[in-house]
């Protein structure tokens, strides 16, 4: 075989690839990180929320309380006129919902990333990929147009709807336009809501708003009566008029730094993974923007794949390709789960008509009064109830006698959890050596079980 340029060429420098080609730059592996955008971070963004189980992996790599810091948290969210979900109540270090511009985690990310040695290649551009039983080659022209190669061992493919990599594969990417016309806009406000989070719909419209905490807010409004292509021009007045048809008032929102019009699709591939070429964000899966989900899923593909594709190259895997199925077999269905919720919420939003409203009503009463509902709709949205079986689940926040668990994941290794003066033996399966692997101890001495922690936070099965 031909020496390789890189073990892992990432295609996207969004937050999905920039967490991606952080951690394996971190685990040693050699990265070059292809972007179309010329250099710099925009601050014209449609991403805004940050939920509670992103900012756990956030957490497990030293950047999730300076995130916190400069965003807003949001305990409560009221949906369509009810107090429906108290977010204070979630069973995380992050309990809540933390609002802040798509272009901070950016830019944590990319310093993360530069900081572990990723090789980036700003506007770059992928022009075709071929692969064979050893190695991918991605056919890429730089910034002066120059064509060249780049030849690794895996490549991801973070590049978002319009994926160059998912096109390039010959991958559908089935699904439909679920609706039209939304406008969204970063604004002043005259008058301070009510709530922190506000939203409704009244059947003709829909309107959002929260706020990033420096005085600008995210407002994303919805009117049945004008659907028009993306093409179509926008302007402030248009979405005051959409707020106060939804909520009653505009606040006196004034000087928008940023305005657009898009749809919202809902679209999966049906598979994340072709040969030595996987997909990850929404290059693999696109959905509504209701319950602020696009961004969070990404992150948590990444999350998942990365210490997975690590593995691999590191030779650690037992079964190398088991294990990369298994980002497939994780990560797909909870695309498709992620998919139906925010339909659903989108859906409730849209509701026209006496018996679908009063569905929608029922639906925010039961959320704010029946606490099991509320629990698994919050664990859902937020992350934290996401589970790959029966015996791959999250594992919390653990105190444990070396410090908090989420800090020890820092190494980007597997954490084992035993009783104190013993030193219990990793099953086959697991993917990694003893020596790399963070030992820690309970700090209860009554707890004589053993637990192997994955890197992502989840635990791995003692008997896989």
């Amino acid at each position: 075989m031909n020496r390789l340029d890189t073990d892992v060429v990432v295609v996207g420098a969004g937050p999905t690839g920039l967490l991606l080609a952080g951690d394996l730059a971190a685990a040693g592996v050699r990265v070059t990180l292809v972007e179309r955008r010329p250099p710099g971070i925009s601050n014209i963004t449609r991403a805004f929320a940050v939920h509670a189980r992103t900012l756990e992996q956030l957490d497990a790599r030293g950047l999730a309380d300076e995130l916190v810091a400069s965003g807003t948290p949001i305990t409560r969210m009221r949906l369509f006129g009810r107090p429906s979900l108290d977010l204070s109540r979630l069973p995380s270090r992050f309990a809540y919902l933390l609002v802040t511009p798509q272009y901070e985690v950016e830019r944590l990310l990319e310093r993360r990333a530069r900081s572990t040695g990723v090789d980036f290649r700003y506007g770059t551009e992928l022009r075709g990929l071929s692969q064979d039983t050893d190695q991918v080659t991605a056919e890429i022209t730089g910034p002066d147009g120059t064509p060249t190669t780049l030849r690794a061992r895996y490549l991801v493919g973070a590049d978002g709807v319009r994926s160059a990599v998912r096109t390039t594969l010959g991958l559908p990417f089935p699904g439909r336009s679920v609706i039209r016309s939304l406008v969204l806009a970063d604004v002043r406000l005259t008058e301070e809501p009510e709530d922190l989070l506000r939203v409704n719909g009244v059947g003709d419209a829909f309107a959002f708003i929260a706020p990033f905490g420096d005085g600008w807010y995210r407002v994303m409004g919805w009117n049945r009566a004008r659907q028009v292509p993306d093409s179509e021009p926008v302007d402030l007045d248009e979405l005051r008029a959409i707020t106060r048809l939804a909520l009653g008032t505009d606040y006196g929102m004034h000087d928008a730094r940023w305005i657009s019009r898009f749809h919202s699709d809902e679209r999966q591939a049906p598979s994340y993974r072709v040969g030595r070429v996987l997909l990850a964000g929404d290059a693999a899966h696109v959905h509504s923007p209701a319950g602020g989900q696009g961004m969070n899923t990404g992150l948590q593909d990444a999350a998942n794949l990365s210490w997975k594709l690590a593995a691999v190259l590191r030779a650690d895997a037992p079964d190398p390709e088991a294990l990369l199925d298994s980002y497939q077999g994780e990560r797909h269905p909870v695309g498709a789960t992620v998919l139906r919720s925010s339909g659903a919420i989108v859906r409730l939003a849209m509701a026209r008509g006496p018996l679908l409203r009063t569905a929608r009503a029922l639906a925010a009463r039961t959320l704010s009064s029946v606490r099991p509902a509320a629990a698994k709709v919050m664990g859902m949205i937020s992350g934290l109830g996401i589970a790959y079986g029966p015996e791959i689940r999250r594992v919390p926040d653990l105190p444990l006698r070396e410090g908090r668990l989420y800090e020890l994941l820092r190494a980007g290794q597997f954490v084992l959890i035993a009783p104190e003066g013993t030193t219990p033996r990793l099953p086959d399966s697991a993917p990694t050596s003893p020596a790399r692997l963070v030992r820690a101890t309970w700090t209860d001495p009554a707890r004589r079980t053993a637990l192997l922690v994955r890197p992502d936070g989840y635990a791995f099965p003692a008997g896989r």
